[in-house]
This record gives structure tokens, sequence and C-alpha cells, in this order.
């Protein structure tokens, strides 16, 4: 039963009149979060050492001395090796090969999810039947096994080698995800409405389905990124990789073959296990604010404020409304309960 308009007005609580502030409109909101802008910041710290450490590197890594085993000091940051090699000339210059391997792999990874996934989901019939099936081949293969035998097989197998092997054998789960997000928008009023424009089907997929995929793209590409960081660094910690090409790895596969845990050596080892680990939560802190970006319910979106004219205002929570009156207690549902019955 509708009730008349004069009606739903006489029962409105009185009260001060309610000014909503004027949404202002966010731009780069993804930038915003906290977490995200920290895991930038960190990520793009990193980027920079990679490009420049090998040039600001105050000795060659593995240039020998006198100074054996010795402390940080003014002269040796980071302190020396069983060599004496400079330590923090190694962190340095092992910068360079973990993030140009997880970089590279994350690329090649996302590159083939997004090619198989998306055009899996928005063609359909024979074309989804084939690429879904090399997508259930490819996530069967065990990727860090492949990679240690090839590795080892092939003594020269470089970071490059390392980083298109990860590429290659971690698309698979990304492309599922996609195929699966692909499925559900093909089909939504917007993509119609072009494709009876007449639209192509790469337009489509660019322009209409693409769009609404940033988040989860951008989300796969950060998880292979770390995937790739720690089997690189894996494989030089168990010694299959080139151990003449430094990165954070090898600086641990040398302390731990020297026993610098039992020479009371933690300088050694401290700084690259706190690189990787740096490293490793701004990847994650990326992540976080890829989600809270992409989900409402994880949005810090509370920021937006409703003010009465007496300076009283109230926060705006996801997934609650607020009820202003004029005593500044809160409405509890009997009181709208039985409003609305009135009203009836």
């Amino acid at each position: 039963m509708s009730a008349p308009t004069s009606t739903i007005t006489a029962v409105t609580p009185e009260g001060p009149e309610v000014e909503a502030a004027p949404a202002k409109r966010r731009r780069l909101r993804f930038v915003a979060n906290p977490k995200a802008a920290t895991g930038l910041v960190v990520l793009a710290f990193f980027c920079v050492i990679a490009i420049i450490g090998p040039w600001i590197a105050p000795y060659d890594p593995s240039a020998r001395s006198s100074d054996l085993i010795q402390p940080p000091s003014g002269k040796h940051w980071f302190g020396t090796t069983h060599l004496g090699q400079d330590i923090f000339s190694q962190v340095l210059v092992g910068t360079r090969g973990v993030m140009f391997v997880g970089l590279l792999a994350g690329l090649v990874a996302t590159a083939l999810s997004i090619l198989i996934g998306v055009s899996a989901g928005f063609l359909g019939g024979a074309a989804d039947d084939g690429l879904s099936a090399l997508s259930n081949v490819f996530l069967v293969i065990p990727a860090l096994p492949l990679i240690i035998i090839v590795a080892s097989t092939i003594p020269s197998a470089g970071d490059l080698m390392v980083a298109l092997v990860i590429g290659f054998t971690s698309w698979a789960w990304g492309a599922r995800v996609l195929r699966a997000q692909t499925l559900s928008l093909r089909r939504r009023d917007y993509v119609e409405a072009a494709r009876a424009t007449g639209e192509s089907t790469w337009r489509l997929i660019t322009f209409e389905i693409m769009p609404n995929l940033t988040a989860i793209i951008a989300s796969g590409f950060v998880g292979t990124v770390i995937f790739a960081v720690m089997s690189e660094i894996t494989l030089a910690f168990i010694g299959i990789s080139t151990i003449s090409d430094w990165n954070w790895g090898t600086i641990l596969f040398w302390a731990q073959s020297q026993q610098a845990l039992a020479q009371g050596a933690w300088w050694w080892f401290v700084p690259a296990g706190l690189a990787i680990a740096v490293l490793g939560t701004a990847l994650s802190l990326i992540n976080f604010g890829i989600d809270e970006f992409v989900s409402p319910r994880l949005r810090s979106s509370g920021h937006t404020k409703v003010k009465t004219k007496d300076g009283h205002s109230v926060r705006m929570r996801v997934g609650f409304t607020p009820v202003l009156s004029s005593s500044r207690e809160p409405v509890t549902p009997v009181v709208r309960r039985r409003a609305e019955e009135e009203v009836a």
C-alpha cells in the first residue's frame, strides 16, 4: 500500500536540515591508499637500486681484500665475507638480477594469461574448450622443479632463461581467473549495447572488457613477481644457478656454505634477508591495496561525512545508513518500524 507524499512528510522526524558536503571526486584512489602508496614507493626504490646499483657500489662485489669477516664499519657498511668481499656492494649489485627476473617473469605470465584467458572467456565454443585445455595442462606443470632441471641442464642459463621459464609456466592460474571473470562480463548490458552498434570483437575486448579486469590483472602480476623473486633466490641459495652472478640468494648461499651463523657473522646474511623481506612486504602491500581498491567493503571510503547546521557530523560507513534526528540519540529499529507502520 503506497502512502501519500504528504503523509510521508508528516512523519519525518523534525530536526535540523542535513547539508551533505559536496562529494569531491577522488582521483588516483589507488595511489591514495596508504598500503598501496607505501608498497609502490618501496618497489620504486628497489627498481632504482637495480638500475644504478652497479654504478654506486663502492667496491667490486667479487674483489678480495685483507679485511676478513669484519663487522659493519665506516669502510664496509655491511661488513665483509671470509674473503674480504664487501657485502654492501654485493647487495647493491645483486638487486638487479632479482628485480629483472621478477618483473620480466611477471610481464610474460601476465601477457599470456590475458591473451589466453580473456580470449577463451569472450569467444566461447571450440576456442574456449581448446584454450581451457591448454590452461589445464600448464596448470599442473610444476614450475620450480622445471626451473631446477633447466638451470642444471644448461650451465649457461642466466637470469633471462630463468625468467622466461617462470613466465611460461606461471600464467595458467591467472588465465583461469580472467576467463571466469570474462564469462561474467561478456553478457552485460553495456557490452551488448556496444555489440549492437557494430563494434568489432577486438574493440569490445579492448575497450569494454579489459578496463573491468585491470585490478585482477594487476593482482596476478604482483603475485607472479613474488613467486619469481622467491624462485630466483631459492635457485641461488641451493646452488643451482650460476654463483658467479650476484643476487641476494647468492649471498645467502655463501653465508650458509661458510657457516656464517656459527661464526657469529650475522652481518653476512641479515642484510640480504632484510632486503628479501622488505621487497616481499612491499609487493604484498600493493596486493592489499589492489584488493581494497576493487572491493567496496574493503575500501577506506569512510571519509564521507554528513554535517548538520549545528556542526554535528556523522561518518558514513560501508554497510550502515546513519539516521539523524533532532536529539543526537540514534533512532532504534523499533522506533523506525513504528513510524513505518503509522505511514502504512
